[in-house]
């Protein structure tokens, strides 16, 4: 067990894992990852050295979004693996050291769990409809949606049903919103946190946790229309009548007596994409314990956006009372890292518009440098994981993986490529949720091949076997591999000690025995190194009292380091010892 883990408040200071479960590995063959999969990789993410790993959703799904359309919130989509799976994958994380997150989805349900299916056969005025947000249409005969709302996901936000009501949805139609108005929304989740608790969970990860209050009642809907869009999701004056609203908070005050049931406590992060002085609230030691700080994953590669990202971040777990910051470069919902930096760096009024323009025309509309992504890459993971606080990695991230912009649309899963149009039109996120490239020499036999590149046939770069049990052919993986894969391989990487796994390995195992052994998860103070470095100093763990700092440069000018010994650089130093762009350095000084 890492030192860290044998911590009640392990969570403070976690590198957690994030496991897209459908494109981590695949036992069976069916071309979908499994719990199996993760199961068989236990040994690789000990190695990695990360604390915990969090699934993202493996319910029974439709999959309608990727598994975030939940059939049942207290079982194991039976093409993933079964409860007895589940339980053994946990059994042998926690026998590797390792936590588990699981992902809770409370906004919405899928349309095909028992409660939506209850509340349309149940008709207007039930007590199974007031479970979801049912409103009556406009027009002479409702034929009109309460407002013109459009979801995250493209179109309207509302769908009428057979007798003539529309239910609200803030993403697919497949997608209920839940009325948190309901007590038997309260009971199905708080009955949900202790079923997998009781399986061992330690932790929960909790969806769109700014969206759950809702209020539709002060004014009209066609007035709230006119004032308030959904994908208008920042709220300052708590106003808004979606997101961010002050009677969230009561909800999480509840979870919070469920998670204390247990010893040690339950743990849980919000996704809560709020204005930063809102984030304390939601990562309170009374409500969730955490809170996502989203800010590196919005930043550009510009230092006045990673030094607000952390000032912010440090500002936001200090303001919490008990909480620490979370840092967090990429997830399942944006394009990778590696990727973003290596695009062009513009100022845009949207949340990654180069690169989702970029997508958008399969990757060839702007140039991806991509050594100079991963160059960077490799400088922000510096800075990133030297910083006091939990850090949250996604699959492949430490393989270096890029974004696979060309998918064949054809090929695409996701919903938002297929609900968008015109100036809302996005690609969607499939190219971040590409199967994981394990094995290097397990290529394809055969390509398809289109104007945009290629993509393998026939093998699937060891995330599914060779056949399946009886013998025949694996399926394709669910979403194609791209040919340059090869070069990503976690066993080609493992062995080369230059590759972007080795160098995760080695700056998680820095971190491990300097800071996090420390025990201290919030000492940080700012170095002034001039406006394009960002530096700061942490104490550390070492003999001799030392304390531990990090630079980070971003402008073109060479810096010089401010002496002591230099532990590791993201790129060689120059020949006169000073640290170029785009790179970063840890050292120890004396005190």
């Amino acid at each position: 067990m890492t030192a860290n883990n044998t911590r009640d408040d392990w969570w403070k200071q976690a590198v957690v894992y994030q496991v897209y479960p459908r494109s981590f590995k695949d036992v069976n063959g069916d071309g979908l990852g499994d719990i199996a999969g993760i199961t068989e990789k236990m040994d690789y993410l000990k190695t990695l050295g990360v604390d915990a790993i969090w699934l993202s959703p493996f319910y029974p799904s439709e999959l309608a979004d990727g598994g975030y359309d939940v059939i049942d919130y207290r079982n194991v989509d039976p093409r993933l693996g079964t409860m007895d799976d589940f339980d053994k994958m946990v059994t042998t994380a926690h026998g590797s050291g390792i936590k588990v997150i699981v992902d809770i989805v409370p906004n919405h349900t899928s349309d095909k769990h028992r409660f939506f299916k209850e509340a349309l056969k149940a008709g207007r005025g039930s007590a199974a409809r007031d479970r979801y947000i049912f409103r009556e249409g406009r027009g002479k005969n409702g034929e009109l949606p309460p407002n013109d709302w459009q979801s995250l996901f493209g179109g309207p936000a509302w769908k009428q049903v057979d007798d003539g009501q529309w239910y609200f949805h803030i993403f697919a139609a497949e997608q209920p919103d839940v009325n948190w108005k309901n007590p038997d929304i309260h009971e199905e989740f708080k009955e949900t946190f202790r079923f997998w608790s009781d399986h061992g969970v330690d932790g929960f990860r909790i969806d769109v946790a700014h969206g759950l209050a809702k209020d539709f009642d002060s004014k009209s809907l066609e007035e709230l229309g006119r004032e308030y869009s959904v994908e208008n999701n920042v709220s300052h004056d708590g106003k808004n009548p979606m997101w961010d609203r002050p009677e969230v908070h009561e909800i999480y005050k509840e979870w919070r007596q469920v998670f204390n049931e247990y010893n040690p406590p339950r743990f849980a992060v919000g996704e809560a994409w709020v204005v930063p002085e809102h984030q304390h609230l939601y990562a309170s030691p009374d409500e969730l314990g955490q809170v996502f700080n989203f800010e590196f994953a919005k930043a550009n590669w510009d230092v006045d956006e990673m030094r607000t990202a952390i000032t912010e971040g440090l500002e936001s777990a200090a303001q919490s009372g008990g909480s620490t910051s979370t840092w967090v470069m990429s997830n399942h919902d944006i394009p990778r890292n590696a990727s973003r930096y290596g695009l062009p760096q513009v100022k845009a009024n949207g949340q990654h518009q180069i690169p989702t323009d970029w997508l958008l025309r399969d990757g060839k509309t702007y140039i991806e440098d991509r050594e100079l992504g991963t160059r960077r890459a490799r400088a922000a993971a510096m800075m990133e994981f030297g910083l006091p606080g939990s850090v949250y990695i996604y699959q492949g991230e430490e393989l270096g993986l890029f974004e696979v912009p060309n998918i064949p649309w054809d090929r695409l899963e996701d919903p938002t490529p297929f609900r968008t149009a015109r100036n809302f039109s996005d690609k969607g996120r499939d190219g971040c949720r590409v199967p994981l490239p394990w094995v290097a020499g397990d290529e394809p036999k055969s390509a398809s091949w289109s104007e945009d590149g290629a993509f393998g046939e026939g093998a699937s770069f060891g995330f599914s076997p060779a056949t399946k049990a009886d013998g025949s052919p694996s399926a394709e993986p669910h979403l194609p591999q791209p040919l340059w894969y090869k070069d990503f391989a976690a066993d080609k990487e493992a062995a080369d000690p230059q590759s972007m796994l080795s160098f995760y390995r080695e700056i998680l195992e820095l971190r491990a025995q300097l800071l996090t052994a420390t025990g201290d998860h919030d000492s940080i103070k700012m170095l002034d190194m001039g406006h394009d470095v960002i530096a700061y100093t942490r104490p550390a763990k070492t003999a001799d009292g030392q304390r531990f700092v990090s630079v980070t440069n971003f402008g073109a000018a060479p810096v010089a380091l401010p002496g002591g010994k230099t532990l590791l650089t993201s790129a060689p130093l120059n020949a006169d010892g000073k640290l170029s762009q785009d790179a970063s350095a840890w050292l120890l000084l004396d005190e």
